[in-house]
């Protein structure tokens, strides 16, 4: 586990390198917002943009998705991961929202869980973009690179994760999630991580690991 002075280097050095990074996703509204967000539960951002243009032509609202066809919804969304699961809570969350909500996304977390398909991750993201708020969302890259780093004590999975990493940082949250994920996606990877002349390597447990996996210069990558 870092130090104090470790942690708080780790943080600065974050904030500094990546000052407005931001989601990749697309969106227009709340609503969107919303939709890509659980579109986005274990796929790529990118894989949601390609998605969602034809998907909020048909349903622009939750109206709209809210008395959407099962089938039909299933089609649109068939190259996300587990879509049969995420059409169907789609349309439970719409008509939730047009339930109890008059159609709009609520902006509050207890209330944002309460919808069909949204966890604790889920809804800090809305409210980390809808609002700026001072949360932490951990996904596969910052529960990746918390543990590189050895930011965490005790947790073993994502949702444990978030409560260690907010206790540990308190402030600016919104910033460093979106930071960590940058960070996690482009420097330090699941495969192939560009340890050489990262800024953070030497607070990095597992570089030595990560080294020694890298084949030599003269053995080819195949894609």
């Amino acid at each position: 586990m870092q130090s104090k002075k470790n942690v708080k280097i780790i943080k600065e050095r974050l904030l500094e390198h990546y000052p407005s990074a931001k989601t990749e996703l697309v969106f227009k509204n709340n609503f969107e917002l919303l939709v890509c967000v659980m579109l986005s539960a274990q796929c790529t951002d990118k894989r949601v943009n390609l998605i969602t243009p034809a998907l909020f032509e048909r349903y622009p609202d939750a109206k709209s998705l809210a008395a959407a066809n099962l089938p039909s919804l299933k089609l649109l969304i068939n190259s996300c991961s587990f879509f049969n699961n995420k059409a169907q809570n789609l349309i439970k969350m719409a008509q939730a929202l047009c339930e109890k909500h008059a159609g709009e996304v609520p902006l509050d977390e207890n209330e944002l869980k309460a919808l069909a398909g949204v966890g604790v991750k889920t809804a800090h993201v809305v409210l980390i973009e809808a609002l700026g708020a001072n949360f932490m969302a951990v996904d596969t890259h910052v529960f990746r690179i918390s543990k590189r780093l050895d930011l965490l004590k005790k947790a073993k999975v994502p949702e444990q994760a978030d409560v260690e990493l907010s206790e540990l940082f308190k402030t600016d949250l919104n910033r460093l999630h979106q930071a960590m994920i940058i960070f996690g996606r482009y420097t330090c990877k699941a495969i192939k991580p560009q340890c050489e002349g990262c800024f953070l390597s030497e607070f990095c447990k597992e570089k030595k690991q990560i080294k020694s996996r890298i084949p030599s210069k003269n053995i080819e990558f195949l894609d």
